[in-house]
């Protein structure tokens, strides 16, 4: 006895219920039974033989059969689905990040001032003085000396610390 594996990714593996007949398949080719006796049961003249429901009947069944059919695998009601997805699809995609299409709705309510009683200060951040031109030349020369050894550190809040560890003059 042969055993093959089956990869995880393969899914649609369909199972074989009577002889080669799929499930599916069964269902499609039971359906103009089932059709048949409602089209019979159900159309005027109500329960009484008439030429159009067998032509119905017959055009049903026949519609049905052509779809069990096996190709490459799959039964043309599949391929038939792969088609007309592919063909009902938008054949452009215009992306606009402006449109308020599938966005949730958030319905603005008037906010409540309450008085802050935390003890918790925040921070402030100090402004740096403006450099007089001799003091900012002086900077940039000791930059760019090789002598000197600088060094960019970020912080993880995206700082930037800047030092200057050995200045000859």
């Amino acid at each position: 006895m042969k055993v093959t594996v089956v990869p995880a990714q393969v899914t649609t593996v369909e199972d074989k219920i009577m002889g080669s007949l799929g499930f599916s398949q069964l269902v499609l080719l039971i359906l103009p039974v089932f059709g048949g006796a409602g089209i019979y049961a159900g159309l005027p003249p109500f329960m009484t033989s008439s030429i159009y429901k067998y032509v119905a009947i017959g055009v049903f069944a026949v519609i049905c059969y052509l779809l069990a059919i096996r190709i490459k695998g799959k039964i043309l009601a599949q391929w038939l689905i792969v088609i007309l997805s592919y063909n009902l699809r938008p054949k452009y995609y215009l992306f606009n990040k402006n449109t308020l299409a599938l966005r949730q709705q958030y319905i603005s309510q008037p906010k409540e001032i309450k008085a802050d009683t935390s003890p918790v200060q925040k921070r402030q951040r100090v402004s740096t003085p403006a450099l007089a031109l001799s003091e900012t030349v002086k900077i940039y020369t000791a930059i760019n000396n090789p002598a000197s050894k600088l060094s960019f550190e970020t912080t993880k809040k995206g700082g930037l610390h800047v030092r200057l560890t050995q200045i000859e003059k």
